[in-house]
């Protein structure tokens, strides 16, 4: 019988050669090649037993919990009964979660088109708002991240995302995030639409100014252009409100969300719009197809998710974890100014700006020492993000800060930066 620490070398050693040796050298260098064994709430376990708080949650898949039981427990008793369906044939399954989603959306958001992924949501929300416009051009925003397919990698805000693929989708305009001369300096006759994360994500946790959803909303208005909001990393109370719009007031014509959508458990993505746009799919039906999109298991398992979120009051918990963290984060700016330059936060999406590249790979080795998991972001590896399941509990978080703050400490001694104590 194999010793535990075989088996996870066995792990790696084949995921190096048959699935991509470059990330596991990475997640190696990061003290992050974890091989996930156990999982519940806001910890997992690797194989050989080892426990670890889990602050990368996918980005924001595992909001409520990692292998939620009860989320488990609503796929399996749907397994009795059901498989995917058929994405041609209607269900009620479909139905059920496209009605909760339009009482849980802003405004006067309604119907649902599913998918698989979030990229697969913005692909579709591009494609509606060109096909109902017939407008061509799209705005997006420097830093952006919707996803890697084909509409959705025109609008990505990074250089080496893109340029292996080009050419690509024409049309595709992009302006500086929280600068709204820009938005107006851009947006002509022709502009379908244009699309942004209102907190974002993978661009370092960057939160849309005050003012700013509010401003493009009323230029968008103003130009018959439309709005599409990706809340795929800040949808279902990642920010403290069921959707990060909520904060500002605003209400999006499109909205993309996926990831927590499925629980964790089983994908599966939305693209909600208002009613009025819906006459483009009632003329086209079948323009926009998703074989496993919206699959009868799926909409389960999201509409069992939404519950789980508003029984258990995940919305509010967000807000009071996000709340102890920053004490604690405040503290951290106090002792460590050599390290942490910055604290961009909305509930639980939280981002530390460090003082440059260099400390974020070393952070997150110094944080996996400590049974934490936290990465820097893709876009600049000086800002960590943290992204913890909403189900974590007050002595987890001081524990990721006790963490934090250990961790500084040992760099400090290393570098011999001064303390300020």
């Amino acid at each position: 019988m194999q010793s535990k620490e075989s088996l996870k070398k066995e792990a790696l050693k084949n995921f190096s050669e048959y699935i991509n040796s470059m990330k596991v050298r990475t997640l190696k260098n990061a003290g992050l090649a974890v091989i996930e064994d156990k999982r519940e709430g806001a910890s997992i376990w690797d194989i050989t037993g080892e426990r670890y708080i889990d602050c990368q949650t996918g980005s924001g898949i595992m909001n409520v919990g990692r292998h939620n039981k009860e989320i488990v427990r609503a796929l399996k008793e749907a397994l009795d009964t059901y498989d995917i369906g058929v994405f041609l044939w209607a269900s009620r399954q479909k139905a059920d979660l496209a009605k909760k989603l339009a009482e849980i959306t802003p405004g006067d958001l309604k119907i649902s088109l599913f998918g698989v992924g979030g990229g697969e949501a913005i692909d579709a929300a591009l494609k509606l708002a060109r096909g109902y416009t017939m407008r061509k051009e799209v705005i997006y925003t420097e830093k952006a991240y919707h996803g890697h397919t084909g509409f959705a990698l025109s609008a990505i805000g990074k250089k080496a995302y893109r340029e292996p693929f080009e050419p690509l989708i024409p049309g595709f305009k992009m302006v500086p995030f929280g600068d709204i001369d820009a938005i107006k300096n851009t947006i002509t006759d022709d502009t379908a639409a244009v699309i942004l994360e209102p907190v974002q994500g993978e661009g370092g946790i960057h939160i849309a100014p005050d003012g700013y959803l509010q401003e493009i909303r009323n230029i968008c208005d103003q130009n018959e252009t439309l709005l599409i909001l990706d809340e795929i990393q800040t949808g279902f109370g990642r920010t403290g409100k069921m959707f990060a719009s909520e904060h500002w007031g605003v209400v999006p014509d499109i909205m993309a969300v996926a990831k927590s959508l499925s629980g964790g458990i089983y994908p599966i993505s939305a693209t909600i719009f208002k009613e009025e746009l819906n006459d483009f799919f009632l003329m086209n039906p079948f323009i926009h197809l998703s074989t496993f999109g919206g699959a009868d298991l799926g909409c389960v398992v999201g509409l069992a998710t939404i519950e789980f979120i508003q029984k258990n009051h995940l919305v509010e918990h967000a807000e009071e974890m996000g709340k102890r963290f920053r004490k604690g984060f405040d503290e951290l700016l106090k002792a460590y100014p050599d390290f942490l330059l910055e604290v961009r936060q909305k509930g639980l999406m939280m981002g530390l700006q460090y003082t440059n590249e260099s400390i974020g790979p070393r952070m997150s080795k110094k944080l996996a020492d400590r049974n934490i998991m936290a990465i820097y972001t893709g876009n600049d590896p000086s800002v960590m993000r943290l992204m913890p399941p909403l189900v974590i509990r007050k002595e987890e978080v001081d524990y990721v800060l006790n963490a934090l703050g250990e961790s500084m400490q040992e760099l400090s001694r290393e570098k011999g930066i001064g303390l300020n104590d």
